[in-house]
């Protein structure tokens, strides 16, 4: 699909006359509509039946090019699909029985009366239970629905679509079961007690989408109490990857990053843990700018150096954005070598081709630096080593390994590459035995 673009498939009937197709293109066009593929469904001597793949900048211009096709001579309309909607009928993921049950003698042996059996074991070393259950690869995904991508609090059922994403992409490229959990809360105390009662089905647990400054306590409540890895995926694996993104720009651009001045502009979930890995990378206070009073207090307490807007952009070698605002950063403010990484979603705050122009050494946006290539390798290092959590190191570990298995003259790898998210959780796994945080070094993939 083309980036930020809404597609549709809408199935024509075009009568077999001359100019018929051409005049239908034209509408498309005419109305700043783009062309995908377009398939030959049927075709008899009177009319000809296609798929036409149409991409429209939003739903407005969409309906007004739908229309212009319908009211094509020749041209009738038969069906439109979205794909994406379809993609998502009945939800995208389900939970399935990894043996077939297709005999009294298996029955016995998964069920009753065999299964007493293992739990009986459990109940005598509760340990045995990574070995003969589940719970060593089912991660939670929990979310109160208050900070959903860029969309905000949409609530926990809304969020489900991105929850079932998140599962789906730890299965692909790593094998754990991510179990997405909706809370029903924005009370502090509830979603901590709720999530601390249903952990002992969990191996790990991931926070995700729950809004600033909530998700803060929250993480920090849960880590104190549970004894498996609990990682707020907005805040460290958004960290990770922008980590390992600067880590090969400073390469590229042969900088220091010990010897430059940072700035991170927004201070919420993301942009504090950015600046805080940040600091504890490179030793050196990284300038903060927010709206907030009580986000640059955070941030000030955690070695930042508070800013305005203005300040940073004149003060800062390289600029980190994730405030959620379009066209935040002007053009003008821009400085001649700046690198600028404007990560909002879907809009950036500052286009790079704009920051490019305006004198910029370097300039990326969100679609850049996907959290994808973070969360599922620390979680399956951090689980697969039956670490008590994830500590600061590990996860500078990941943006090095990150960082270390991007091709030359690329800013990150692939984010389908299996290869990588191995590369991630071997070096998680390694750091967490190195700190003695890990309870089992029997991790297969460490010598790989």
């Amino acid at each position: 699909m083309k980036k930020d673009k809404i597609m549709r498939t809408v199935r024509c009937r075009n009568d077999q006359n001359r100019g018929t197709l051409g005049r239908l293109v034209t509408a498309i066009a005419e109305r700043d509509g783009d062309i995908g593929e377009i398939h030959v469904i049927q075709e008899t001597h009177r009319a000809v039946i296609r798929d036409i793949t149409v991409y429209a900048d939003d739903l407005a211009q969409m309906e007004q090019i739908i229309a212009a096709m319908a009211a094509n001579p020749g041209t009738q309309i038969i069906a439109i699909r979205d794909e994406v909607l379809e993609l998502h009928q009945k939800g995208k993921i389900a939970i399935r029985s990894r043996y077939t049950i297709d005999s009294l003698a298996i029955l016995r042996r998964v069920y009753t009366p065999g299964v007493a059996e293992v739990c009986l074991k459990i109940a005598e070393d509760p340990t045995l239970a990574r070995q003969y259950t589940a719970i060593s690869h089912l991660i939670a995904i929990v979310t109160d629905g208050t900070a959903v991508l860029g969309l905000g609090d949409i609530g926990p059922v809304a969020g489900m679509p991105v929850m079932e994403g998140k599962a789906m992409l730890m299965e692909t490229l790593v094998g754990l079961s991510g179990v997405p959990v909706l809370l029903d809360s924005k009370d502090v105390v509830t979603i901590v007690e709720t999530v601390a009662t249903i952990a002992p089905t969990f191996g790990a647990i991931q926070l995700e989408d729950i809004a600033a400054p909530r998700c803060f306590e929250i993480e920090e409540r849960l880590i104190e109490r549970l004894d498996i890895p609990v990682m707020h995926d907005d805040q460290h694996g958004t960290a990770v990857v922008t980590t390992a993104a600067l880590t090969n720009i400073a390469r590229q651009l042969e900088l220091d990053l010990g010897k430059v001045r940072i700035g991170q502009i927004g201070l919420g979930a993301a942009g504090n843990a950015v600046g805080r890995m940040l600091m504890e990378l490179t030793g050196n206070p990284v300038l903060g700018a927010d709206l907030s009073e009580g986000a640059l207090e955070r941030f000030r307490g955690a070695g930042g150096q508070p800013a305005s807007l203005l300040e940073l952009m004149a003060q800062a070698d390289i600029v980190i954005a994730t405030t959620g605002a379009p066209g935040l950063i002007k053009p003008e403010w821009v400085r001649p070598g700046q690198v600028i990484l404007a990560l909002s979603n879907p809009v950036p705050e500052i286009e790079p081709d704009l920051a490019l122009e305006a004198g910029a050494a370097f300039a990326a946006d969100g679609k850049s630096v996907n959290n994808v290539l973070g969360f599922p390798g620390i979680l399956r290092g951090a689980v697969d080593c039956d670490a008590r959590r994830i500590s600061r190191e590990m996860y500078l570990a990941a943006a090095q390994a990150i960082a270390e298995a991007t091709p030359e003259g690329e800013l990150l790898p692939n984010p389908l590459d299996k290869a990588v998210h191995r590369s991630v959780a071997r070096q998680v796994a390694r750091k967490a035995i190195q700190q003695g945080l890990a309870r089992s070094d029997l991790v297969p993939y460490l010598e790989d």
